[in-house]
């Protein structure tokens, strides 16, 4: 097959983007829409076609696993350092490549239903595109610069769509909270890019990740404060995946970042931008793992292990249902994180990528159908709040089945996508690391107790008195939602491991029946929680709540880690640093530079009737100087 085909699930999506915002006051918002979808349905085929084409075709000839790149010069540094625009093709390129185009499509068939009447519903669409096209630039990068460069053009294309509403003060600071703190992390990653081209003298993936090739074997050569610079390099480079898969400490964007439209919050928040992270250190793997026995690697395990706890913990006292739901994907994300961390390069050794990648395909399954399910929710009752919503089920038929569906999946019901994924990576880290796997149970219980802590705060309880009767979302609307769920329901059974390893070798991971039975049970135990305290209205959790005390208001207050930016933010670097710069650049670099005009402008006032434009004057001046000369010529320098 030749594979250069790849290159129009890139330029369709960037061609509509380019259609949509030239034009945008000139074609139809029915058009755009269509054209949106169509656009995404024809890059969603041929990522599929390429799928087929790399994993059934190339398979059968046992090169699966042959990397296909065709690579341009873009930019020399030295003779053996440059920039190339390549695509890559392997099997985590080709997951992802699914895993985008699929939610894309979705979120694009969703939108039109969900954005009728907007104003800009051709710009949203445009911006959509962008996005997409953005994301496949990422996951096809054939280098670590190149995937830079696509990394930065995610977050300008993010930051466009969360500040979508940019006449809403709320969503412009949640775009601007998100692009900072995003930005302070790629500046780590822009860093260890350029110390890992400094010392390995390439930026290609093949080269960098080749065990036997220099980068690897040679990590030792050069060090820092106790660590080789290799390893610096990786800890940077992980910053900057930890910023945009909203990791703890930087994980303030992702909350506020619901602002946005909900279809956006699924396509960023659910499958596509938020994973970039794992899919960076998925993608340098062997790289985490080889240099210095694993040390970056180690620090993604346990980053991703709080990660996850912290922000289950979170979830479970938030009432905005989307927020909940941000939560509830940084969770997960530590999640995919802690399962990188704990896995080897080696077939008996390397469960825990196969099901980092693998849950990473399941959840964004069951997450936009979350996300979605929310956006259809809200669009009924025009509220996020759980106080404002009970007894929905009656009116919204389709929503509550797809929604409960997605709700048992990420709980880890069996048979369902999120039960085999999430079976593996605690398998992955019982065998690894006995404390990330407690970790792992616990997270599992609170997860399926604050999913379904919403599940009956939305769809059960007392029905509230709404002042339109709620009504099913139209079928571009419910659409996505049922593909989703059954995606959810089947995305299981397909045997992952066959296609998606470590280090290349075929295995099929069998079930761990005791560890999933006590993951189940664990899940099991939340949902009952769940169904005892929030199924009819009651004040049990409000007395269960007062028995935390503190721990509930820090809990509420989401351990004030905003307030503890903003105290940086405002009060130590405004107004102890910043300010004090501030003033002395307005009093003194300012002000010599406005006493230099000053004086300039006054002497100016002084000699300007020298230039009077009268001829008798400059006549009188010319004899005068004459006049002069001639004196002294006369009688100082006489000859």
């Amino acid at each position: 097959m030749d594979f250069t085909i790849i290159i129009f699930i890139l330029l369709i999506p960037m061609a509509i983007f380019l259609l949509l915002g030239i034009f945008n006051q000139k074609i139809k918002p029915a058009v755009s829409g269509y054209l949106g979808v169509l656009g995404l349905l024809a890059s969603t085929l041929l990522s599929f076609y390429t799928a087929y084409q790399y994993f059934f075709v190339n398979g059968k000839s046992n090169e699966v696993y042959q990397t296909f790149v065709e690579k341009t010069l873009w930019m020399e540094f030295t003779e053996t350092l440059h920039f190339d625009m390549g695509i890559l093709i392997d099997p985590i390129s080709v997951m992802m490549l699914i895993v985008v185009s699929l939610i894309s499509l979705m979120v694009h068939i969703y939108s039109r239903g969900y954005m009728k009447g907007d104003e800009g519903y051709t710009k949203f669409f445009a911006f959509l595109s962008l996005f997409t096209f953005s994301m496949y630039g990422l996951v096809l990068a054939s280098n670590l610069f190149q995937l830079y460069v696509f990394w930065e053009l995610v977050g300008v294309s993010s930051y466009l769509l969360i500040g979508y509403y940019y006449t809403k003060a709320s969503a412009v600071a949640a775009a601007k909270k998100a692009f900072i703190v995003t930005r302070f992390a790629d500046l780590g990653f822009l860093i260890g890019i350029l110390t890992i081209g400094y010392y390995a003298g390439t930026y290609d993936f093949g080269v960098l990740n080749d065990p036997g090739g220099t980068a690897i074997m040679n990590w030792a050569a050069t060090s820092f404060m106790g660590l080789s610079a290799l390893t610096w390099a990786l800890i940077l480079i992980f910053i900057g995946g930890a910023g945009k898969s909203a990791m703890f400490p930087l994980h303030i964007w992702l909350p506020d970042a619901m602002e946005g439209p909900t279809p956006v919050s699924a396509l960023i928040h659910a499958a596509t931008m938020v994973v970039a992270g794992v899919y960076l250190v998925a993608r340098l793997f062997p790289m985490f793992y080889f240099v210095e026995q694993g040390f970056a690697l180690n620090i993604v395990a346990y980053v991703g292990a709080f990660s996850a706890l912290f922000a289950a913990i979170i979830a479970i006292v938030q009432t905005d249902i989307k927020r909940v739901l941000a939560y509830s994907t940084m969770s997960q994300l530590g999640y995919m994180m802690l399962a990188l961390g704990v896995s080897g390069y080696y077939a008996n050794e390397g469960l825990g990528f196969m099901a980092s990648m693998f849950h990473l395909f399941t959840h964004a399954m069951f997450k936009a159908l979350l996300f979605l399910g929310a956006g259809s929710i809200l669009h009924a009752v025009h509220s996020n709040f759980l106080r404002d919503m009970g007894g929905l089920r009656k009116h919204m038929p389709i929503t509550h089945i797809t929604f409960l569906i997605a709700a048992l999946a990420i709980a880890g019901v069996p048979p369902l996508a999120g039960f085999w994924s999430k079976d593996e990576i605690l398998a992955a880290a019982y065998e690894h690391n006995k404390l990330i796997y407690i970790v792992g149970v616990l997270v599992a219980g609170l997860t399926a107790f604050y999913i379904f802590r919403i599940y009956f705060g939305i769809f059960w309880g007392k029905e509230k008195k709404y002042e339109h009767t709620p009504q099913e979302a139209p079928l571009s609307m419910t659409f996505p939602m049922l593909f989703l769920a059954f995606m959810s329901i089947s995305a299981g059974f397909i045997p992952f491991g066959k296609f998606i390893t470590a280090d290349k070798i075929e295995f099929l991971a069998p079930i761990h029946y005791p560890l999933a039975a006590i993951a189940v049970g664990a899940g099991s135990m939340g949902i009952v929680i769940a169904w005892l305290f929030y199924k009819k209205e009651s004040d049990l959790a409000d007395k269960f709540a007062k028995t935390f005390g503190a721990f509930y208001k820090w809990t509420v207050a989401k351990f004030y880690f905003d307030e503890i930016y903003l105290f940086v933010a405002k009060k130590i670097m405004f107004n102890k640093v910043a300010a004090p710069i501030a003033k002395f650049d307005k009093k003194y670099v300012d002000g010599t530079m406005a006493a230099i005009g000053n004086k300039t402008v006054l002497t100016s006032e002084k000699i300007k009737g020298m230039q009077s434009g009268r001829v008798q004057d400059y006549a009188f001046a010319f004899v005068a100087g004459i006049i002069m000369i001639a004196l002294l010529s006369i009688y100082l320098w006489p000859t």
